[in-house]
Parts: C-alpha cells; sequence; structure tokens
C-alpha cells in the first residue's frame, strides 16, 4: 500500500489554514454541540454550557500551550509563547486549563461542578477523538520507530522518512469508544460525578499505555509527564466510582 504523506495547508483566497487546526476546531464544536445536547438530560440550560465555554476554551487553550513550553526540551521566548499556530499543544494541559475555567465559572455562577462535568466529559472525548486526527497532518504525537511488519498505515505513519507507531489514531479511537461508554454511563448513572469518574478511569488507562510506546513525550527526569498524571487520574476515578458505589449501596439499605 503506497503511502502519501500529507500536507498540513490548505488556502482560501489568500488566506492561509492547516489541518491540524482546522480538526481542532472540528473537535471543540462538535464537543459543544453534544454537551448542549447532554445538558437538557440534566435540565440545564444552554446558555449555562455557552457561557461555561467562553470560560473553558481560553483556559484549556492557555493550559495545552503552558504544559507544553514548561515541560519541553527548549525555552521559548514570550512572542514564541503565542505562537500556537506553529504547534506545541499538550492535551494533558487543555484539561487542566480547561478544569481550572470551569471550576472558576462555577465559582461565579455557583453551580454544581459534577453535574457540569458529568455533562461535559463525554463531550470532552468526542472533541478529543476529533482533534487528535490533526496530529496526522501536523505529523506530531507519532510513536517510536515501527516493526517492519507493521510499517503500513493506518498502523504506522511516516515521519522524517521513518515509519512508526501512530499513536494519535489510536488515542483518537480509543476516545471515540470512550465517548460511546460515557455516554452509556451518563444515561444510567444515579450519582453525580459517576459519568466523570469513569472519564477519568478510562482516558487515563488508554494515555498511559499508548504513552509507553509515543515517541516524542514530554518529561520530568526520566517519566514521561503524560504517563504519571495518567496514574494521577486513574486513582482519582477510582476513588470516585467506588465513593459513589459505597452511597449508593448505603442508601440502598
Amino acid at each position: 500500500m503506497n503511502y502519501i504523506q500529507p500536507n498540513n495547508e490548505f488556502f482560501i483566497g489568500n488566506l492561509r489554514f492547516t489541518f491540524y487546526g482546522l480538526f481542532l476546531a472540528l473537535g471543540m464544536i462538535s464537543g459543544l454541540l453534544l454537551a448542549l445536547f447532554l445538558s437538557k438530560k440534566r435540565n440545564l440550560k444552554s446558555d449555562d454550557i455557552l457561557i461555561l465555554a467562553l470560560f473553558v476554551f481560553p483556559c484549556a487553550i492557555l493550559g495545552a500551550r503552558i504544559y507544553y513550553c514548561v515541560f519541553s526540551d527548549r525555552s521559548y521566548s514570550l512572542l514564541e509563547f503565542f505562537k500556537i499556530w506553529e504547534g506545541g499543544l499538550a492535551v494533558y494541559g487543555s484539561i487542566i486549563g480547561g478544569l481550572i475555567g470551569g471550576v472558576i465559572y462555577c465559582l461565579i455562577f455557583k453551580k454544581n461542578f459534577l453535574v457540569l462535568f458529568d455533562v461535559v466529559v463525554p463531550a470532552l472525548a468526542l472533541g478529543q477523538a476529533i482533534g487528535r486526527i490533526g496530529c496526522f497532518f501536523g505529523g506530531c504525537c507519532y510513536g517510536i520507530l515501527a516493526k517492519e511488519s507493521l510499517q503500513f498505515f493506518p498502523i504506522s505513519v511516516l515521519h522524517d522518512g521513518e515509519w512508526h507507531y501512530a499513536t494519535f489514531f489510536y488515542e483518537s479511537l480509543w476516545n471515540l469508544i470512550g465517548m460511546i461508554v460515557l455516554l452509556f454511563v451518563f444515561n444510567h448513572a444515579k450519582k453525580d460525578g459517576t459519568t466523570s469518574g469513569a472519564y477519568l478511569v478510562w482516558y487515563g488507562i488508554g494515555r498511559a499505555l499508548i504513552e509507553g510506546i509515543r515517541g516524542d513525550s514530554l518529561y520530568i527526569g526520566s517519566i514521561k509527564v503524560s504517563q504519571l498524571l495518567s496514574v494521577i487520574l486513574i486513582v482519582i476515578g477510582v476513588a470516585v466510582l467506588v465513593n459513589n458505589f459505597v452511597r449508593k449501596r448505603k442508601e440502598n439499605g
């Protein structure tokens, strides 16, 4: 099977765009639309989600950039920091930044954080699934060198003339399946926070495993930052799920 390395750029008139940015935008819009749909099932207003998005999206982008620059092996000037269109965004940074934005929103408008987060996480999984496709065009988030027998798309992709595992594709597929799982949990869970806990466990497990074969990971010393954070997410998620299970058992006598 012949493989043609994709071009990341396209033009509309004289305006230059990138497919990387396009898929990030599509992921954000798709996630927002799903959150708006799910909000009705929790008796939330559309305005609640739209205003929440005004807090979450900027904080998520800022968090993604700060995370990448802090853990990158190079230093960035103030001008370079704001050149996000050139790449250099980290998913975990966006999750942390978006979480901070969501907490700020809940504190200001006195909203139940767990209810909102339960609505948001299936949408977040969808947004991540779509956004990761942009990495295919951006030539980032690839894995280590692939075995010769596995040097074909979509198992692996070409990067600088060599075949690497297509870890961005694995994560995209994991998040897409995760969205389906989370929607099931969302529709059947009785306790606030259950869907949120399920997301933390699901994403944490997938990211920890996939990060093991990433070829462009960010490090703290010899430790992959994303794997460390994944373990933390799993522990928090399990704690939330166990707590909700125990509370439900007590209420049922």
